[in-house]
């Protein structure tokens, strides 16, 4: 990609390793957007035929979602994204269910979407039972189930972590939620979906969240899968769209896109199922060969990401001086990195505190190539040797 620079006054191919903050949208998928924005602008609640195109092109979205998953369609939430399906998820459940019980269990580095909804969800009086993770950052699932007590009304745990990619043993929690039916199983999809399978039917599963602009989709899309039969409390009142779940007039042109979005990366993971375990074995064993640089994601995480900290330099002075010569990288989650400096994902996974404010993500995408990891890595090398060269 082609960009030009102000600071550096010139132009440069950019190699944009941040995707598991957002990815550059489809073609296809702005062109699904821009087609029913032009042409399908009616409200889908009006009563005349162009609302009633517009409502059956929401209802297709719906079906094709569905189809791709493999539930069925009255499963099917839209939302804006991954914040806002997490906090349904978990607030709706909360707050529907809390005369039965006021415990949750989540986990140590869940998304600031999930943690803070729990700490928030404390002030009403709700106990959250936060489970340790280990050096790889993966929960023990005996605790989790010696945690769960009579008042517990939901699990929620992410499939991939968003910092490190740590992947939590989905599966085997789905086989323990099923054994307990009154409560419920939320997981948290965004930096999965599309890269690891992930089954909903079936699974135990009974809420997950799905973001459009993690998926080349549309910043303000997404979905969240409600099993059949699952009540929940909605955040929203008003004209009870989404089946009385979020009431407001539906972003159908955004619907359609997050969908298209869907699919193809779908199709991706299909046949390119071995893009990222070659591109990650590269940037892993590229990485361990550098001097100052430790890798912080487990061996058996997820490849798409790559958590690094390069201890005494400060991960902003490093961001900064790779983007001057073209390279995009982040620190922590893009919701999180401009609050604290210390990463509360790498403090639980117990690495030391020099690397708890070093860390460095490296997070790619369906496309980008062996070029642009190989390229990467040795801009990076240079850049590290450089700023310790001045610390000097």
């Amino acid at each position: 990609m082609l960009i030009f620079c102000k600071e550096i006054g010139r132009n440069y191919v950019m190699i944009y390793l941040d995707n598991s903050a957002t990815s550059k949208p489809n073609d296809e998928v702005l062109q699904s957007y821009e087609q029913v924005s032009k042409q399908f602008y009616a409200n889908p609640s009006s009563i005349h035929q162009l609302g009633a195109q517009v409502e059956q092109l929401q209802t297709k979205a719906r079906e094709q979602a569905a189809h791709l998953l493999n539930i069925n369609p009255k499963e099917v939430i839209f939302t804006s994204g991954g914040t806002e399906s997490n906090n349904l998820a978990i607030k709706g459940i909360a707050l529907k269910h809390q005369q039965r019980g006021k415990h949750i269990i989540t986990t140590s580095i869940e998304h600031a979407s999930v943690y803070e909804t729990c700490k928030r969800l404390e002030q009403l009086g709700f106990m959250v039972t936060y489970l340790p993770v280990d050096e790889s950052g993966v929960i023990n699932v005996g605790e989790l189930e010696k945690a769960i007590t009579n008042e517990t009304i939901l699990i929620s745990v992410m499939h991939v972590n968003n910092e490190i990619g740590s992947i939590q043993p989905i599966e085997k929690i789905g086989e323990i939620a099923k054994q307990y039916p009154k409560l419920y199983f939320h997981v948290d999809a965004v930096q999965s979906i599309g890269k690891l399978p992930l089954k909903l039917s079936g699974s135990g599963i009974d809420l997950c969240t799905i973001s459009g602009h993690k998926i080349n989709g549309l910043n303000g899309t997404g979905m969240l899968f409600v099993k059949e039969g699952t009540s929940l409390f909605p955040l929203f009142q008003g004209g009870g769209q989404e089946d009385q779940l979020r009431s407001g007039t539906e972003n159908v042109a955004g619907n359609v896109a997050f969908v298209k979005a869907l699919r193809l990366i779908m199709e991706k993971e299909n046949n390119m199922g071995s893009h990222f375990t070659s591109l990650g074995s590269i940037l892993r064993k590229r990485m361990n060969e550098m001097k100052n640089v430790v890798i912080n994601s487990p061996e058996n995480g997820a490849d798409h990401i790559l958590n690094i900290s390069v201890p005494r330099l400060k991960p902003e002075t490093v961001i900064h001086s790779l983007y001057e010569k073209g390279i995009i990288i982040s620190t922590q989650s893009a919701c999180a990195s401009k609050v604290s400096e210390k990463s509360r994902v790498l403090e639980a996974c117990q690495l030391s505190y020099e690397r708890s404010i070093s860390g460095l993500r490296i997070s790619m995408s369906y496309e980008t190539t062996k070029e642009d990891i190989e390229q990467f890595c040795s801009i990076f090398k240079q850049t590290i040797e450089e700023l310790f060269q001045i610390m000097e």
